[in-house]
């Protein structure tokens, strides 16, 4: 014989419940469940809208209002309104080129960022381009993923406008005019669609050559031009260390001119005075003017030679060599 099994026996405690119980019961149920179908109908006719966000509510599937005023809002219930939020007031983002993994880090798309240059080379250009909703109607009802055409517009934008531009260009000098351009593109484009999204901003996250020799290429011609640019800085440098050089040499050059120029003119004015003077007394005196003037040149011509100067009484002038009657 197997070993003794105890059996534990359940009572029903609805067989404790008495008619009146029983009675009150069935009394209680219909407002229990008229309180049910109350808090259904209560729950369903509030929604509230948070300062981020507007609400777009349908009538029988039709838009029948937008709002943009923050809290408590009550619609019908029963599914004849339904509301959806949209989140306006923030700033979205669409990646081309890299996708930004949960932890933070980012891995490269190639199939995005690679594209060619006007003198056809492969680039990869990475962007970063921002955007928020502006009419939530149309975002929600005028197309059926706007996300996925917006992608695709500012992907077809961004190599049109690449495709323009030196491959020089777009890695060094005009990221700056190259992000203008394409933003301005994206802008014309979005309001010809008109599906309620508006572009903020496009940004170059990061442009390089496809490979390790091109890239080593690229940079040899910037530090050349960066060289370039210092060659020219040292030489602009240098004309404005000499130019005040020259200048004041140039002054003092006029200045020593125009004394030389008084000087002469003042010595001429000295002539002009002294011949002028010789003049008056050759007037007065022809003769003895003559004699002085002869005399002097005589004494000029022969400095060296002693000379005795004798004048007879008929006035006749000779000269006699002192050195050579020695």
């Amino acid at each position: 014989m197997g070993p003794e099994r105890s059996y534990t026996v359940i009572e029903n405690p609805f067989k404790k419940i008495t008619p009146e119980q029983k009675k009150k019961i069935r009394l209680i149920i219909p407002f229990v469940i008229i309180a049910l179908i109350a808090v259904v109908i209560i729950s369903s006719c509030w929604y509230t809208v948070d300062e981020t966000e507007n609400a777009v509510v349908t009538t029988f599937g039709k838009v029948t209002s937008v709002v943009d005023e923050a809290g408590i809002h009550f619609k019908a219930p029963f599914g004849i309104q339904q509301v959806k939020k949209v989140a306006v007031n923030v700033i979205r983002k669409v990646e081309i080129g890299f996708k930004t993994l949960d932890n933070g880090s980012t891995v490269s798309v190639d199939n995005e960022s690679k594209m060619i240059t006007g003198d056809f080379n492969i680039v990869n250009v990475d962007f970063f381009v921002e955007y928020r909703i502006s009419n939530p109607e149309k975002y929600l009802y005028s197309s059926i993923s706007p996300e996925s055409i917006l992608k695709s517009l500012v992907q077809s934008q961004i190599r049109t406008v690449v495709g323009s531009y030196y491959v020089d260009d777009v890695l060094t000098t005009k990221k700056s005019m190259i992000q203008s351009e394409i933003k301005d593109s994206i802008f014309n484009e979005l309001q010809h669609y008109d599906f309620g999204i508006t572009l903020e901003s496009v940004k170059i996250q990061d442009a390089e050559a496809p490979n390790e020799a091109v890239s080593q290429a690229f940079k040899a011609v910037e530090t050349a031009k960066q060289g370039r640019e210092t060659a020219i800085n040292d030489a602009y440098a240098y004309e404005k260390a000499e130019i005040p050089k020259a200048e004041a040499q140039a002054d003092k050059l006029r200045q020593d001119a125009q004394y030389r120029k008084q000087n002469r003119i003042n010595e001429a004015k000295e002539k002009v005075a002294m011949f002028e003077a010789m003049y008056n007394e050759y007037i007065l005196n022809p003769e003895i003017t003559k004699k002085r003037m002869y005399f002097e040149m005589i004494e000029s011509a022969l400095k060296d030679v002693k000379l005795i100067i004798l004048t007879d009484e008929s006035g006749t002038t000779s000269l006699l060599p002192l050195d050579k009657l020695s």
